[in-house]
């Protein structure tokens, strides 16, 4: 997720103006031919992390669902959370912990699809350090990780940065391929590639098995267009949903749109990115229960991790949370 690019944005915003975020009225308007028109705001450029969304326009997913769908592409400190919470547009993309932290400021966003269910944030490392654990990655060298994010949190609750010397990642690879002993965080379907595009084969340690392990790439909405247009809301989870069985079935034709959109990530980097990510999205538990699904537990227990590296001093409500999951 984009995560991996940029810095949490909402540890700056207040209280009041987060929930004023929650106030605005604007909904989907009828468009010419029956459908509704929505927009979807994502918080990083077209990439295959995105390529459901882009598949259901393609596969005419939004359109059985009567809706003109609007993708806007984000980039950099793009303000979704904002967007949505402030009738921008009537959905976007944000992480799990993300959520968490608007709602707890105020922000009357709900989440209803969650597109990765295995948290595809790791920490790269080179196989010559001999590293059998994360732990063994962390206790010498030199890493590279954003400072603030709550996995970043986690990792030093958890294990310390005593021993490591830590320094902002810079969301390039150049430092990881010219120093051995240099590790870094990655996004399992980017920094990876470019490491191997350069010659280099890390060594990937999932922060997801160390116990953090939030949704990504989560479509939200707001509680009040819910509360007033529930089928609306439902349409486009359905059309997401379609969309990404569509994708994960055949992504060439949405790649080909995204990399239409995203000129900087070559073909070859597309299909390298849509396989590396796809058991994070299909896990066998999406198997069973349907692609984006989510649980009340994964919701509770991210709630209660937040709170305890002190991102958060109380975790939101879960049942008002999940409000609009079916």
């Amino acid at each position: 997720m984009p995560m991996r690019r940029r810095a949490f944005l909402l540890a700056g915003l207040s209280a009041s103006a987060l929930a004023a975020c929650s106030s605005g009225s604007g909904s989907g308007a009828p468009v010419p031919g029956g459908k509704t028109a929505v927009k979807l705001a994502l918080n990083w450029v077209p990439e295959p992390e995105f390529g459901g969304f882009y598949a259901a326009r393609v596969s005419g997913a939004y359109d059985r669902e009567g809706l003109d769908v609007d993708i806007l592409g984000g980039g950099p400190g793009s303000p979704v959370v904002q967007m949505v919470a402030t009738s921008q547009v009537e959905f976007g993309v944000a992480g799990a912990d993300e959520i968490l932290m608007a709602r707890a400021r105020g922000a009357d966003v709900l989440p209803i699809f969650a597109t990765f269910q295995t948290f595809p944030q790791c920490i790269m490392t080179h196989p010559s350090r001999g590293a059998k654990t994360l732990a063994d990655v962390l206790a010498s060298g030199t890493l590279g990780i954003e400072p603030g994010v709550p996995y970043a949190a986690w990792l030093k609750k958890k294990y310390g940065f005593d021993r490591v010397k830590t320094v902002p990642y810079d969301g390039g690879v150049a430092q990881f391929v010219a120093s051995k002993d240099f590790a870094q965080q990655c996004f399992v379907a980017s920094e990876p590639i470019a490491a191997r595009r350069k010659g280099v084969e890390p060594q990937v340690f999932l922060i997801a098995d160390e116990g953090f392990n939030p949704y990504v790439a989560v479509v939200i909405t707001r509680a009040s267009l819910f509360r007033d247009k529930p089928d609306l809301v439902r349409a486009f989870r359905r059309a997401a949903q379609a969309g990404w069985r569509s994708y994960l079935d055949d992504p060439k034709a949405a790649n080909e749109v995204m990399g239409k959109l995203n000129t900087a990530m070559d073909a070859e980097t597309f299909a390298a990115a849509t396989e590396a990510q796809r058991p994070f999205v299909e896990t066998a538990e999406a198997k069973q229960k349907g692609l984006g699904t989510m649980t009340r537990e994964r919701w509770e227990t991210l709630g209660r991790q937040l709170v305890e590296i002190g991102v958060l001093e109380k975790a939101p409500d879960i049942d008002a949370l999940l409000a609009a999951t079916l």
